[in-house]
């Protein structure tokens, strides 16, 4: 669009063509760059403000053997930065030693990727001479290149297009298209009537023979006077107005954060409007719909369930010192990486990497194992009056792959040597010894899944004193290497952690966020769609939806699950559920599907056409154990499908999700700090001339036209109230019932028939005067100005004063102007306006045109209210009559049938299978139902086991 208007303002620059003064096109068109720019600047400055902070920071240097204090955008490769508890980290560092005799130091990384978790730094010993050699090395390649996971993870951010700039580009396309065709039929009629008739006319001075463009000159004038067909102040109109709606974000009460008092905040002011066209929702689990506060829930002990640590059964098992307990207890508290501090009060506080060991060690305390402090290797832990140290010989860290974390330690009372293991039960039960029945852990770890807890299984072993030098030594040599360092440490672990007793599960809450589950209801009602993306396990993750209603339970829902390790397995899979899919897509139930991260990786690389028809169908999905990658991929696959996507996370995981997506959500403070951040307008050769004067044209296009624009923002055609009761109206936005092709052609035949009644009327009302041509221009911009005021408000639905202000004080200021203008002897006006308002055919001409523009309007729209009312129209009515709605019926949006590219499985449908109802995850070729006895969770659960949605959607192929 400025590149059409930077165009034209090129072309009035020719004398020979230009039919108007070329500042009525300069000025608006550099006042519109102008308004972009500072907004642009604003922005700017407010980041040059927040790197200033950050840059003026005062830190320690150590030069020379001598500490100063400088900024931090003083410090240079090579200083060396002195660093004390709490303080802030000012660049990229390399630890080269601590404090602490182990060489360890705690780092927090909530401002770079929302993790408040505290992340283990070490510097071995070995390796310290290897640091200072490399220093050189280290500095050139940190000048040069930023290679950090999270800078390469996060991505370059996409630019942004909005659903309604997408269609207001199409639409000025077409009105450029319409605009060449009349220029075009009126170039070939103009330059006709030159050859045919001008030339005969002695005052047009039409030379025998011209220049070679002068074909081009009455197209080229033609266009000129037509470029006013596309509004000049839309480009800047749009900018304010979405920036107005960003700022009501900010300045929302509502969206108040009312534990913390943080508001909500609009990054990126150019897609506002996209919130009210969002067709799918993709969240993360933890963080995002739960608090990320672990709370210990349930145990399960040598086969005996327990309740949280206000049990009684447990408290008397701990008092009575069970063995098997005590050592559950102290692989609890002991097989973590967590810190205690103590307070000015005395009480013990933990610092730790995780929730989960938080909450772990938490509990241990609460049921007598107490982690007093940590004094080097050397871990005191009080339990029931008695002390007991252990030291850490070797702490095996926990990672995505192995799922599990290990610590070998010594008890200092006897010399015996323990390993002691947590982690996923896929990673600890496999490494049971021989013998130990743990098909209890593997119930326990089910019904707490159902459950919608989080389970850790816990096991030990203990090691002879031989096995363990030996293996220390193998896990030095491993951990000092500089090649294959974290394939060769896991290698190594792997060697240890078998022949596991395992001694119980733990099951930790993580509680949804204070009104998820009526939120989301209230949006699934709207005709959203939510896909869940979590790297949970499968149970956990359906449990959450369940709760949250995020699934609908049975008999109205319908759960399939996708899974299978090979390319074969997953075909079948995705067989199944697409059969499903398509059968109930006829039917009132809501089926949902869910996916692992094996499985979906295969899909999306082998079947991407298949999943791509599965995502259409679908209403619902959970994904889990998924990578940040597959999150950002599926954001994708959905944006390639032509719907508008709104990510939502809280943490460096969701970044590049959040990214992709059409809109970005990020729940800022400090667990989310970097999704915030993630979380981004000659004479006688004149065969024609404008109607309107430059400075006319000059006060429309910026003028007139954007206020009364501009104030729209203050409207609201339903209350908040209204809305919240009645969500499925929001599918008029998402089904494009409101700005589509055939509204625009609706609101481009009204302005062809104002543009009509205002030049007939004008023209028959002062063809017979001796009126100059500025007095017949003036009455037909007066036309138009009245005209403008009464469409404008005849489509407002809620008047304030300030939207009085604007239209009726924009009416009153166009007189003010033209009147000041009209005393002004060089303005070209010089006594129009006094002129004209004394006559009274001035004023009968605006009562014709007003009457003749709108009552036509103001009859259709009475037809309209009155026999065919929209869903909206049902609402406002009953708004005004204060009546409630009982109901609106059925709001479908509109669907979108597949397109052949993207062709289906070739599916033949089973004999004697039930072609509606399916079991919760009966697809899976593995599965069992198992029967619990009455009074168990499972009756609840087993209750909500169908879930289910699908309506028909179009998708590009992929």
């Amino acid at each position: 669009m400025n590149q059409y208007f930077l165009l034209i303002a090129c072309l009035q620059l020719w004398s020979l063509i230009t039919p108007v003064n070329p500042a009525s096109t300069w000025g608006p068109l550099i006042f519109i760059f102008a308004v972009s720019a500072s907004k642009e600047a604003w922005d700017d400055y407010n980041r040059y403000l927040s790197d200033k902070k950050a840059n003026e920071k005062e830190v320690w240097v150590v030069r020379q053997g001598i500490k100063k204090h400088i900024q931090a955008q003083d410090i240079h490769v090579g200083n060396i930065v002195w660093l004390r508890e709490n303080d802030e980290v000012p660049c990229d560092l390399v630890l080269i030693g601590t404090s602490d005799p182990q060489g360890l130091c705690y780092v927090e990384t909530a401002a770079l990727d929302g993790e408040t978790d505290l992340k283990t730094r070490i510097i071995p010993s070995a390796c310290m001479g290897i640091y200072f050699e490399l220093l050189h090395k280290i500095k050139a390649r940190f000048l040069w290149r930023n290679e950090t996971k999270l800078g390469m993870s996060r991505g370059i951010p996409e630019p942004k297009l909005t659903a309604m700039d997408a269609m207001i580009d199409k639409l000025t396309g077409a009105i450029f298209v319409f605009q060449i065709v009349v220029v075009m039929v009126l170039g070939i009629a103009g330059n006709v009537w030159k050859d045919t008739e001008a030339r005969k006319q002695w005052y047009v001075l039409y030379p025998d023979e011209g220049p070679w463009y002068e074909l081009l000159v009455i197209p080229l004038r033609f266009e000129l006077l037509c470029s006013i067909m596309i509004p000049i102040s839309i480009k800047v109109s749009l900018d304010l107005v979405k920036s107005l709606y960003a700022k009501f974000i900010d300045w929302d009460f509502e969206m108040i954060d009312q534990e913390t008092g943080i508001p909500s905040h609009a990054t990126n002011t150019a897609i506002s409007e996209d919130l009210g066209q969002v067709e799918y929702i993709l969240t993360d689990k933890t963080g995002t719909l739960t608090e990320n506060r672990m709370i210990f829930r349930r145990c399960c002990i040598s086969g005996i369930f327990y309740g949280n640590e206000t049990d009684v059964e447990l408290l008397n098992a701990v008092s009575g010192g069970s063995p098997d307990v005590v050592r559950f207890l102290t692989v609890m508290a002991v097989c973590n990486t967590v810190i205690p501090v103590k307070s000015k009060t005395g009480a013990i506080l933990y610092k730790a990497q995780s929730q989960d060991e938080d909450a772990l060690v938490n509990a241990a305390a609460r049921l007598h194992m107490v982690f007093v402090n940590k004094n080097a290797n050397i871990l005191e832990i009080r339990f029931n009056g008695s002390v007991i140290h252990y030291e850490v010989l070797e702490t095996l860290e926990f990672t995505s792959d192995r799922k599990r974390m290990s610590v070998v330690v010594k008890d200092c009372q006897n010399g015996k040597i323990i390993l002691l293991s947590k982690g996923a039960d896929e990673a600890i039960l496999p490494h049971a010894y021989a013998g130990q029945q743990t098909r209890t852990f593997i119930e326990a770890v089910d019904q707490y899944a159902q459950l919608g807890l989080r389970t850790l299984c816990l096991a030990w072993r203990e090691l002879k004193e031989d096995e363990y030098q030996e293996w220390s030594l193998m896990f030095k040599e491993a951990s000092s290497t500089l090649v294959d360092r974290e394939w060769r440490i896991a290698e190594v672990c792997q060697r240890l952690e078998h022949d596991l007793e395992v001694l119980g599960v733990t099951a930790i809450e993580d509680r949804l966020q204070d009104g998820v589950p009526e939120t989301i209801e209230t949006l699934r009602k709207a005709g959203i769609n939510f896909w869940m993306l979590t790297g949970d396990k499968q149970n956990t993750a359906i449990q959450i939806a369940l709760s949250c209603n995020f699934i609908s339970p049975e008999p109205k829902g319908q759960l399939l699950l996708i899974d299978g390790k090979t390319e074969d397995e997953v075909f079948r899979s995705l067989e199944r559920v697409l059969l499903t899919m398509r059968i109930t897509s006829s039917e009132p139930k809501d089926v949902a599907f869910v996916v692992d991260g094996w499985a979906l990786e295969i899909a999306l690389k082998h079947y991407r056409k298949a999943f791509t028809e599965l995502a259409i169908l679908s209403r619902t999905a959970i994904c889990c154990r998924v990578t940040p990658s597959q999150k950002a991929q599926l954001v994708e696959l959905l944006k390639s499908c032509d719907y508008r996507t709104l990510a939502i996370g809280d943490g460096g995981n969701d970044v590049r999700m959040i990214q992709q997506a059409d809109i970005g959500v990020g729940i800022s403070g400090r667990e989310g700090l970097q999704a915030a951040r993630a979380a981004d307008y000659s004479i006688g050769r004149v065969s024609g001339t404008s109607l309107f004067n430059s400075v006319s044209l000059m006060a429309y296009n910026v003028f007139y036209t954007s206020v009364p624009v501009l104030v729209s923002v203050l409207d609201k055609d339903l209350s908040e109230g209204t809305v919240m009761q009645h969500p499925q109206i929001l599918f008029y936005c998402q089904a494009g019932r409101l700005l589509n092709p055939s509204t625009f052609a609706g609101w481009f035949g009204r302005s062809l028939f104002h543009a009509i009644v205002v030049f007939l009327i004008t023209i028959h009302a002062y063809a017979y005067e001796k009126s100059e041509m500025e007095e017949l221009s003036m009455v037909a911009l007066s036309g138009c100005i009245w005209l403008q005021a009464f469409v404008v408000a005849l489509e407002t639905n809620s008047f304030t004063i300030i939207q009085h202000l604007a239209i009726w004080g924009n009416l009153v200021a166009f007189y003010v102007i033209n009147l000041i203008f009209s005393g002004i002897p060089s303005s070209g006006m010089y006594t129009i306006m006094f002129r004209l308002c004394r006559q009274p055919s001035y004023w009968i001409t605006m009562f014709l045109i007003v009457a003749a523009g709108m009552g036509p309007v103001l009859a259709l729209k009475y037809f309209r209210y009155t026999y065919r009312p929209s869903k909206i129209n049902t609402l406002q009515q009953a708004e005004r009559m204060g009546g409630p709605i009982l109901s609106l019926g059925n709001i479908e949006p509109q669907s979108r049938a597949i397109e052949k590219e993207v062709s289906p499985l070739s599916i033949t449908q089973p004999k004697n299978r039930n072609p509606v109802y399916e079991p919760l995850l009966s697809d899976s070729p593995n599965s069992t139902r198992r029967s619990f006895g009455p009074g168990t969770p499972f009756d609840f659960f087993q209750s909500q086991s169908r879930l289910s949605s699908s309506y028909s959607r179009n998708c590009k192929d992929n």
